[in-house]
């Protein structure tokens, strides 16, 4: 588990475009489950968040025509127990951190997994997120 200091910035960077922490499995059944589209963020210490999926994700929210209905997230390696529970929903993806899904009315509709942020920029990885946006949210 990773020191709540240690993450506070992580965390700070996606509540700063309107992201809603969700801390327990509770939380997420709520998120995922609610009408609309929901963008779950499942947010990392890696250095691929850092430095591409955590700016892509912002430059997506800050610059589409369309956007999410709700945006939520949870932290790999400190909300454990939300952060399993939101991988169930995302079956049958394996469980990766980083990683983001977009859900519409409780159903999968378009994820990125770890090995599509790696290696990527800041720009890929939002791009593909406002293509899904235009797809998917109204």
């Amino acid at each position: 588990m990773y020191p709540p200091e240690l993450v506070a910035p992580m965390r700070a960077d996606l509540d700063s475009v309107g992201f809603e922490e969700a801390m327990t499995p509770e939380a997420v059944d709520a998120a995922v489950n609610s009408e609309g589209t929901v963008l779950v963020v499942l947010n990392s210490v890696c250095g691929c968040a850092a430095g591409s999926m955590r700016p892509g994700v912002k430059h997506a929210i800050k610059t589409s025509s369309k956007l999410p209905n709700k945006l939520v997230t949870s932290f790999a390696g400190v909300d454990r127990d939300a952060v399993e529970r939101a991988r169930k929903y995302m079956l049958p993806y394996p469980p990766s951190s980083p990683s983001i899904a977009l859900f519409k009315d409780g159903k999968l509709m378009h994820m990125i997994e770890r090995h599509h942020i790696e290696g990527r920029t800041a720009e890929m990885i939002a791009d593909n997120l406002k293509m899904a946006f235009e797809e998917y949210c109204g």
